[in-house]
Parts: C-alpha cells; sequence; structure tokens
C-alpha cells in the first residue's frame, strides 16, 4: 500500500507511479488516439463527411455508463474496506487473547509458545490469502516444528488447530478452567471467522456477466465515439475521445484493482505492516 498525503494536490497530480492508471493505459490510450486520429482524417480529409452527428446519443449513454462505473467501483471499495475491517479485527483479537492469556496463565514457557502461534497464525492467513504459504517464514516452538504446521493444504486451519490442542491440554492438566476455557473461546471463534470473511470476498468476485457487459459497452462507446465527434471538434476529437477513454477505462482498472484487496499491488491492504503490529503486540503483551 503507498503511504500518501492526500492534502498534496499538485505532487499527486504529477506523480506518476508504477501502478498509477494513467501509466498503465498508456498503451490503449496511444491505440484510442491513432483510431481517432485515422476516423478524423477518413471524414474530413477522405470523403468529407457531412451529416447529423452522434454527440446526443453518446452524452445519454455516457451518463448511464457512468452510473454503472459509480456502482462498480462503490462495489470495489466495499470490498476493499470490509477486508480492512476484518484485518482490524485480526488485530483486536490477537490482542485481547494475549491479554487474556497473560492474565490466565503463568507459565513463560506456555505464554511463549501462545505468543509464536498466534504470529504464526496471523503470517500464515496473509501468505494464504497471496496465494502461497512460505513455511520458512513461520517460527518454530518448543513442541512444534515448522514441518508440523504444514499437514493440511489449509495453513491456518492447521495452526488453529494446535492452539486449540494446546487450549486442551492446559485444561487437561488442570491450568485452565472450564469456564476459563469459555473466557477465551470468542476470540478462538474470531480467528477462523476472520480468515473465512477473507476467503469469501478473494474467491467471490464480481460477477462476470456484469463485469462483461461493463467491458463491451465502455468498448463500443470509446470507438463509436469519434464518428460523430470527428464531425464537430475535428482532430481536436483525437484528445476528447482519448480523456474519455481514460477516465472511463481508469475508473475499471482502479476497480479490478482494489475488488482483491489482499495481493501486494498498490492499492491493497496493508497486510505486512499489520502482520508486523501484531507480532510486536503480541511480545509487548506475553514477552
Amino acid at each position: 500500500m503507498v503511504d500518501y498525503n492526500p492534502k498534496t494536490w499538485w505532487k499527486l497530480i504529477f506523480m506518476f507511479h508504477k501502478s498509477d492508471t494513467f501509466r498503465m493505459l498508456i498503451p490503449a490510450m496511444a491505440g484510442v488516439a491513432l483510431y481517432t486520429a485515422f476516423i478524423a482524417y477518413l471524414e474530413n480529409d477522405v470523403f468529407h463527411a457531412h451529416f447529423k452527428t452522434t454527440t446526443v446519443v453518446h452524452s445519454l449513454v455516457g451518463f448511464i455508463l457512468s452510473l454503472l462505473l459509480v456502482f462498480r467501483t462503490n462495489t470495489a471499495y466495499d470490498r476493499w474496506w470490509e477486508g480492512r475491517k476484518i484485518w482490524g479485527s485480526f488485530v483486536n483479537n490477537s490482542r485481547n487473547f494475549a491479554l487474556k492469556l497473560n492474565a490466565l496463565l503463568s507459565s513463560e514457557s506456555d505464554k511463549k509458545e501462545f505468543r509464536i502461534l498466534i504470529a504464526n497464525y496471523v503470517l500464515a492467513s496473509k501468505e494464504h490469502l497471496r496465494g502461497h504459504v512460505h513455511v520458512e517464514h513461520l517460527e518454530e516452538t518448543q513442541n512444534y516444528k515448522r514441518e508440523d504446521f504444514g499437514k493440511m493444504k489449509h495453513f491456518p486451519n492447521q495452526i488453529m488447530k494446535i492452539i486449540y490442542l494446546k487450549i486442551n491440554e492446559l485444561k487437561l492438566n488442570g491450568v485452565l478452567t472450564d469456564e476459563q476455557v469459555l473466557f477465551l473461546n470468542p476470540e478462538l471463534m474470531s480467528f477462523t471467522d476472520n480468515i473465512g470473511a477473507c476467503e469469501r470476498i478473494k474467491n467471490t468476485p464480481i460477477p462476470y456477466s456484469y463485469s462483461l457487459f461493463l467491458k463491451k459497452v465502455i468498448f463500443l462507446y470509446i470507438f463509436t465515439m469519434p464518428i460523430g465527434f470527428v464531425l464537430d471538434f475535428g482532430y481536436w476529437a483525437v484528445l476528447i475521445v482519448t480523456l474519455v477513454f481514460y477516465a472511463f477505462a481508469g475508473l475499471e482498472v482502479i476497480a479490478e484493482e482494489v475488488e482483491n484487496p489482499f495481493g501486494v499491488d498498490a492499492n491493497d491492504l496493508p497486510l505486512d505492516r499489520i502482520t508486523k503490529t501484531i507480532r510486536e503486540n503480541l511480545i509487548e503483551i506475553l514477552g
């Protein structure tokens, strides 16, 4: 995720980050400009065309297309913001769980093991959402080695299974009572609920037909636009059509990027920073 000051207008206007939509769309914008220039040459210099323009029709269609794009970007942002709230829940629940464990446990070795297991769970959840968990990034405990964390395809489930087994072991040994286990249960459940909610966002993209329809409408709108605009604006239509294409296509590109917020793109959630924050909090609380 890119850190920036939203109040620096001029800096943001003239900044061209590697993920900036302008840079990403330069090849397509160049193609649209050449296509519009070709249409302008044919109509003005070859055929000397004179017919009623379609600018009014394009204005009406453009209004409808704008509404569709607003819905598209709002839906994508809702997914991004829901992902941020879920990872905020990861932070809060890991703190609450660690604070409860710190109050209930007297053994420093047990505290350390839970600290490592919780941090491993959050790290595995982050990498699981990105497609691949690197076992070498996980920290070993006194009782569990790295290979123990990968016995299931779903790494977070395997680590949470170990945490539950550890809680049950402490209960059987009389370290924790039944009431204390129930006291810890909400945070334990919340971890699995959170990863499930993230998987729902990741594995359920915008419906295919909706995305397909929107792209087709943008394509037809842009590639029929020069036919009428060239008669009214001449070669200035090259600039106008290219800017309109940048506005519409740029919104679609942004929506595509933010609808899956768990990757490593510039506009994705800062999961690395959040994971580091959770680990630092765990160390402060549990030692």
